[in-house]
């Protein structure tokens, strides 16, 4: 199970991508827009799993976004899972595989990161601050289940929800009014990305620049080798590589702070 660590590498790539915008080059963000950020690219690190669908009616299995929010969001994972399936049958070469289930097909690829960023900053630009709610509510919820797992689990997916929408409403009375907000697609494009970034580095790999062919397969799985690839769930993950991306968001969050960025200037010079 990835989900804590894909949500978690999300936090920090948005975060460290703003500290590289703030410092290299003079991009200024609002705290809440950083906050808006950061929580959006979160919950997105775990979107391309809607396509591990479980039991509806039993409110049972599916990836850990499918979880989110009760049977509602197993029905999405449902479909989002025979959609992708649909797209994988309809667009594999003679050198793919057959397969049973879509995981780990359209929504583990590039394209579908654009297609979802470029949507969702469409909506957030031209429909505003109502569009912007309704988005902060379903990747506030997403968030909430990849960076407090356990306890989310423990609460039910009730609780998870009344907790989405408050925080979504909150952030969305932080944030000025008659701004652009097409920055949370540009979050939600990276968050899939990263997703994808994680998923390569195990053993079962990720057609990411599907339907470019590679040896002939349009459904390429791109990863790495047997011998160094990690197992989901491993002692790596838990032990390294959250750890690595809890310190890399911390050290962003300070190098965002002007009086960090002063005094780290003060000691270079």
């Amino acid at each position: 199970m990835m989900g804590p660590t894909h949500a978690v590498s999300g936090t920090a790539a948005w975060l460290a991508a703003s500290a590289v915008a703030e410092t290299a080059f003079d991009y200024h963000q609002s705290s809440a827009a950083i906050a808006v950020g950061a929580i959006a690219c979160t919950g997105a690190a775990l979107l391309p799993d809607l396509d591990t669908s479980g039991a509806v009616l039993k409110n049972k299995g599916g990836a850990t976004v499918a979880r989110t929010f009760g049977v509602v969001s197993l029905f999405v994972a449902e479909c989002v899972e025979k959609f992708s399936l649909g797209v994988y049958k309809v667009t594999r070469s003679k050198k793919d595989g057959k397969r049973h289930n879509g995981h780990r097909t359209f929504t583990h690829t590039w394209i579908f990161a654009a297609l979802l960023g470029t949507g969702t900053g469409f909506l957030a630009g031209h429909f505003g601050k109502p569009a912007v709610i309704s988005i902060l509510f379903i990747l506030t919820g997403l968030a909430i289940r990849g960076l407090m797992n356990d306890w989310a689990k423990k609460q039910g997916w009730w609780i998870v929800t009344l907790l989405s929408l408050g925080c979504a409403f909150g952030l969305y009375q932080l944030l000025p009014p008659g701004k652009s907000y097409v920055t949370i697609g540009a979050a939600v494009g990276i968050g899939c990305v990263v997703h994808t970034f994680g998923d390569m580095i195990t053993r079962a790999g990720c057609p990411v620049l599907w339907p470019l062919p590679i040896k002939k397969e349009r459904w390429f799985e791109i990863g790495l080798p047997d011998s160094i690839a990690i197992r989901a769930g491993s002692k790596i993950e838990q032990k390294f590589l959250i750890p690595l991306f809890f310190t890399v968001a911390v050290a962003a969050i300070f190098f965002l702070m002007p009086e960090a960025r002063g005094m780290v200037a003060a000691w270079v010079s």
